[in-house]
């Protein structure tokens, strides 16, 4: 069994999917649109907007799409989590996220883990990145 993290965007989860691509070294894939969907409940306006989507980025999958206002509300109770091995790469993806986004918890050595930090990014996703254990 895996559990997916499935995210939804007010109109921009193509911006953002292909940020993440980038960012993560991932894979988009099944990318549909709303006007693939015959009969989608949508209004005109979003009939390009994405229906759904998959980030594939190693072996961990992240899916999305994007909701339209009547059924979305903000993205909170949760984060997307990121352990890395490399700190410096770490870092350099927490400052990615950070830019354009709200910084909750900066990203600094804790008693838990060289790197660690807390993150909301521009399109509002929630995101906790750390790396390595302090013990080792």
């Amino acid at each position: 069994m895996k559990i997916t993290n499935y995210l939804l965007f007010n109109g921009n989860c193509r911006e953002a999917f292909e940020f993440y691509a980038r960012l993560f070294d991932g894979k988009i894939a099944g990318l549909v649109t709303y006007r693939d969907m015959p009969g989608a409940p949508v209004p005109e306006d979003w009939l390009d907007k994405v229906m759904n989507v998959r980030l594939s980025i190693g072996d961990q999958l992240i899916s999305a799409s994007d909701a339209p206002p009547q059924y979305r509300s903000e993205m909170s109770g949760f984060l997307v989590s990121m352990n890395l091995d490399d700190l410096g790469r770490a870092e350099r993806m927490f400052n990615a996220l950070a830019d354009g986004g709200a910084v909750n918890v900066p990203f600094a050595p804790t008693a838990w883990a060289k790197g660690f930090g807390m993150v909301r990014d521009r399109f509002g996703t929630p995101w906790m990145i750390s790396s390595g254990n302090a013990q080792e």
